[in-house]
């Protein structure tokens, strides 16, 4: 594994993340607390985030949400904060479930929105007025390059996706008079272990190499090097921009 850079303005600073207990979001949390700083995540697996906060405490505390709840987010980001303010915010959490067009119900595609988009937009709500206030921060939602290659059996996902993208660039218009970055970051196939295990078979992992440029996998450290390295104040200049982490696919 590539040893990362330190941040120093990155130590000290409250990070809020989505999704943190397993995966790309753990690995965010791990590298935000490599930095030193101090970052409450939110989801909705209690035993994994639970064994996280474990190991990475006294920096990283773990908070129980469901995050397709809206009406839940703003009272428990108040209550994680722990200097009553987040400084970053980093929207992760997702669920990639395939599903088929036919078997669609309208109830199904707003469950499956409300887990993958609705609660960027809620998340960001919940922070923007401390940030506006301090007259800086950082948010960094995460999208995915499957809007853009055109993932089958997964058409909720995609669509949400694709308007995170589009969210982040209209909430970064928005905010940039108040001295507030957005960017989005896709990331490519990210080799986590939930992955592994639904998805890959030697079959597949041929076909992923074949459409990279680079003939190795992402690893979840490499997206969060990237995401790290957004909410520095090395990038203090990039806002309003979309960022891809996928070997080349794209």
């Amino acid at each position: 594994m590539t040893q990362q850079p330190i941040f120093p303005d990155l130590a000290g600073k409250d990070v809020a993340v989505t999704g943190g207990a397993s995966g790309i979001g753990a690995a965010i949390v791990r590298a935000f607390c490599a930095q030193n700083a101090r970052v409450s995540f939110f989801d909705i697996n209690e035993t994994a985030g639970q064994a996280l906060e474990q190991d990475l405490s006294p920096l990283a505390q773990f908070v129980p949400l469901d995050l397709s709840h809206p009406e839940m987010i703003a009272p428990a980001f108040d209550a994680a904060a722990r200097d009553g303010a987040f400084d970053i915010l980093i929207n992760n959490a997702a669920h990639d479930d395939r599903h088929r067009i036919e078997d669609v119900s309208p109830q199904y595609w707003r469950d499956r929105l409300a887990v993958n988009l609705d609660h960027h937009f809620f998340c960001a709500q919940a922070v923007i007025p401390a940030m506006r206030q301090a007259g800086r921060g950082v948010i960094i939602n995460m999208g995915s390059i499957a809007w853009r290659v055109g993932l089958d059996d997964a058409p909720a996902y995609v669509t949400a996706k694709a308007a995170i993208e589009g969210l982040s660039h209209g909430l970064a218009r928005s905010l940039g008079r108040h001295g507030i970055r957005v960017n989005c970051v896709l990331p490519g196939f990210v080799r986590t272990q939930r992955q592994v295990e639904k998805w890959v078979t030697p079959e597949f992992e041929a076909e992923v190499l074949s459409r990279q440029c680079l003939q190795d996998f992402i690893q979840p450290e490499d997206v969060a090097a990237v995401v790290v390295m957004l909410a520095s104040d090395s990038a203090r200049a990039v806002t309003n921009q979309t960022v891809i982490v996928d070997a080349g696919w794209s």
